[in-house]
């Protein structure tokens, strides 16, 4: 279940299925870029440390690296450092946050719709498994705050692409509108990722709360998925 706690004033919300990961999602409260001072203090890392990729919606995926501060074309990091926290951002696509509790391993995907057509999520956790021999059963997944079904509607085409990345779509579409969090809750459950919570909140209904890019004209601003590995 869902949670909000607040780090100086400012809420943030949390999943208490990761409760031995240090983990967010950020609101509208917190901008990561106006508050780096506050939320490397609050991880205690160096500034330096807390590391975004530069998101173009693809499926490539990489392992954060202490000397690296680079990564191109990225739309899913995996943790394994555990002197780093990674983030990245959102307005309206689907953050899912992917922790190994056995192995302390975590990942963040940026999966939008054409992430989630090329099931980037699914596909960290088969690179976890791949590098890191992590069973999908012993990863825990928070799906976040992103557009919810009743306000994701698309092309054709994309319910086509979308609707082939899992065996069985029923109930995750109607007409030209898709339910992202639902076709990620089910690509992972395919591949045998059990636990997975599942966040209640609507980027655009909740728009209080978290930034739409669809409701504000291609707004700029993001809210975050951030996550540091405990010691």
């Amino acid at each position: 279940m869902f949670y909000v706690k607040q780090i100086q004033g400012k809420d943030v919300y949390c999943s208490d299925f990761l409760d031995n990961l240090e983990h967010f999602f950020t609101s509208r409260d917190l901008i990561v870029k106006e508050n780096l001072d506050l939320i490397s203090s609050y991880l205690n890392i160096k500034k330096d440390n807390l590391i975004r990729p530069n998101q173009t919606h693809t499926d490539n995926i990489q392992i954060v690296q202490e000397n690296k501060k680079e990564y191109k074309d990225t739309d899913a990091l995996i943790l394994k450092d555990k002197n780093l926290a990674i983030y990245l951002n959102f307005a309206d696509c689907t953050p899912v946050i992917l922790y190994d509790f056995k192995q302390n391993i975590g990942a963040i995907a940026h999966a939008g719709w054409r992430g989630t057509a090329k099931k980037i999520a699914a596909k960290t956790v088969l690179k976890m498994q791949k590098l890191y021999n992590s069973k999908p059963e012993n990863i825990i997944a928070a799906i976040g705050p992103c557009i919810s079904f009743q306000h994701f509607e698309t092309s054709d085409e994309a319910i086509y692409m979308l609707s082939k990345t899992i065996t069985d779509p029923k109930g995750l579409f109607k007409d030209n509108y898709a339910d992202l969090k639902g076709i990620n809750e089910r690509q992972l459950r395919e591949i045998g990722v059990e636990k997975i919570d599942i966040c209640p909140y609507c980027t655009v209904e909740n728009n209080d709360k978290f930034f739409s890019y669809r409701k504000e004209n291609a707004t700029k601003l993001r809210h975050s998925a951030i996550i540091k590995l405990k010691s």
